[in-house]
């Protein structure tokens, strides 16, 4: 008898599940703005993708289309998301201008912040939030806080 793994390898204790109204044409751009690779997917009636997963980097993410039925919809149904995706990588600068030139609508420029990253921030035509960042240099905590609260203003 096999023994079953209860975390299988190629996933991570936590894995965003996105519900994205055209999953497989959001699959596409996956692979375009962030070098996803698809892993698999489902499709269910009239083509609806049901479950489907790529994988960015070492990190999976699932992903599936909107089912009104079943209360499932994408950021652009709900009028917004307050969750992004971070994305921590080598180039940021590179991965935010070619996510920008492969549909991704710019929210906040990359630059770099205080907290010692290069970072941006952006959405994607789903409607859901990327960051994506590049540690540039190493900050103290206190540092940190006393950045913080002047980019904050206090």
């Amino acid at each position: 008898m096999s023994q079953v793994n209860p975390i299988p390898d190629w996933l991570r204790t936590v894995t965003p599940h996105l519900v994205c109204a055209g999953a497989a044409e959001a699959i596409e751009f996956y692979k375009q703005a962030f070098n996803a690779v698809e892993m698999m997917r489902l499709s269910g009636p009239q083509g609806k993708l049901i479950h489907a997963c790529i994988r960015i980097g070492d990190s999976a993410i699932m992903l599936a289309d909107e089912f009104p039925d079943c209360g499932s919809f994408g950021p652009k149904s709900l009028k917004g998301s307050p969750v992004a995706i971070h994305l921590q990588v080598e180039d940021a600068d590179a991965l935010f201008e070619q996510a920008v030139r492969a549909g991704a609508a710019i929210r906040m420029p990359i630059e770099e912040m205080f907290w010692g990253d290069r970072y941006g921030y952006l959405e994607d035509p789903y409607g859901h939030h990327w960051s994506i960042a590049t540690h540039v240099r190493d900050v103290s905590m206190e540092e940190l806080q006393e950045a913080a609260l002047k980019a904050f203003g206090q």
